[in-house]
């Protein structure tokens, strides 16, 4: 294969789990990498963007084939996933490619082909005919539209698997809206229990209505997986970005239909559970302290001074204490009000009372607790600039992920994935011309 190579090396690495490169000779093959777990796996991604994308990155790290078709270059546009050119470009790449697309398409094939034309249609009929997984993002009816629905596609690949992420799912009144991850965030209710009470609802830096939705999507293809391997059977997974939120809205529903609760914004702290808060320090900064164990609530009044707290049997459990949040926070945020975050980080440390800073990248890049980790990949793209990305996760002892290369250049693979179809160069060059790759 001609995959793009890479030598990386995790900050603090002892050892190479999670490199593809040997860091003196600067380079060595891909075959070097340990096994992932999901080995033999074969993934077509015909998605864009964020939320299938970021799904099949998760079956990649972990060893699976995946294979991505993206749209070919045409007069007047780019081609490809527009997430190649979203947020910071790499200047020194004729392309100008996203440093976002470097991680989000590690270990990934990247195929051109035209969705929209008979002959590249059956291209991916023949890719998924021999694909475990199939994971799109469209709209739904999209694939149905271009022939490529579950009905077309199993009935050569009984077995496959259809992983379908979409704004509102397959079904329903709202199913052919569109969609993005905002809108998620908002109607499975995240954004409304986000920010302060006095002020709109805030969202978080992050697309994270589509990352949630994608691991919501790899744990159903794993569900999947597993009942294929019992039935030989495949099946659709549809994963709405909404309900992916919904699902982590904890005890919100069942609150406000037993006692008609609508829980609300409420700033740093945490509905209910008490204290855990972010408060200031002397030196302008902010510690988050999680107090709201029984015996760390008892330690943490100790270590400010305030025993009386501490032995008071109205706050020995949570519920006393959420009924008087704002007192404790009030001495929690008088004592680290009068502490650096160092002073205060210190203290809560010997007392065994969970605490951190907010850390921001830097943060992140110097931190011994990253290293000892190696969260922290040190990569080169291919012009030799280096680059620190993150490392895989989770963590497996003996089949661990990795990254094998970085998200690859348009089109890349095309050749060598034809070719795997039976593609003889005549035909591809046809196909070229044709310009359905």
């Amino acid at each position: 294969m001609s995959k793009r190579k890479i030598n990386a090396a995790a900050t603090g690495a002892a050892h190479d789990e999670s490199s593809s490169g040997d860091r003196a000779s600067g380079g060595a093959s891909t075959d070097a990498m340990p096994t992932g777990a999901l080995q033999g796996l074969r993934v077509l991604e015909l998605g864009q963007l964020i939320a299938g994308p970021f799904a099949t990155r998760l079956f990649a790290e972990f060893g699976a084939d995946v294979v991505k078709v993206e749209p070919p270059a045409r007069e007047g546009h780019d081609g490809g996933d527009p997430l190649r050119k979203w947020r910071k470009l790499h200047p020194d790449d004729p392309a100008g490619t996203s440093l976002w697309w470097y991680v989000q398409a590690r270990n990934k094939r990247s195929v051109t082909v035209d969705l929209k034309q008979a002959a590249g249609q059956d291209i991916v009929r023949r890719l998924a005919a021999r694909a475990d997984i199939v994971v799109e993002n469209f709209r739904p009816g999209a694939l149905e539209g271009w022939g490529l629905g579950y009905e077309s596609l199993s009935r050569e690949n009984p077995g496959l698997i259809l992983v379908r992420l979409s704004g509102y799912g397959q079904t329903g009144p709202y199913r052919d809206r569109p969609g993005f991850g905002a809108i998620a965030e908002s109607m499975g209710g995240m954004r409304y229990v986000t920010g302060f009470p006095d002020r709109p609802p805030v969202r978080m830096n992050l697309s994270i209505g589509d990352s949630l939705a994608a691991m919501h999507a790899v744990i159903g293809a794993l569900m999947a997986l597993n009942h294929r391997r019992n039935t030989g059977k495949g099946q659709v997974v549809d994963v709405a970005l909404y309900e992916a939120v919904f699902n982590m809205m904890e005890s919100t529903l069942p609150e406000y239909d037993r006692y008609g609760i609508v829980r609300e914004r409420t700033g740093t702290n945490l509905t209910g559970i008490v204290p855990s808060n972010t408060y200031p320090t002397a030196d302008g900064r902010y510690i988050v302290i999680g107090g709201n164990g029984d015996s760390i609530f008892k330690r943490l009044m100790r270590a400010i001074g305030r025993p009386d707290l501490a032995d008071d049997p109205a706050l020995s459990n949570n519920a006393g204490r959420a009924g008087r949040a704002q007192l404790l926070d009030e001495a929690i945020s008088a004592w680290t009000s009068g502490q650096t975050l160092e002073q205060a980080l210190d203290v809560m440390a010997r007392a065994d009372v969970p605490s951190g800073k907010i850390y921001s990248a830097a943060d992140m890049v110097d931190d011994p607790q990253f290293a000892a980790r190696e969260m922290i990949e040190r990569v080169s793209l291919p012009d030799g600039t280096p680059l620190a990305i993150p490392a895989v996760v989770p963590k497996l002892s003996e089949t661990p992920g990795g990254t094998r290369w970085l998200g690859p250049a348009l089109g890349e693979h095309t050749d060598e994935v034809l070719a795997e179809l039976g593609f003889d160069s005549d035909r591809i060059r046809q196909l070229r011309a044709d310009r359905v790759i």
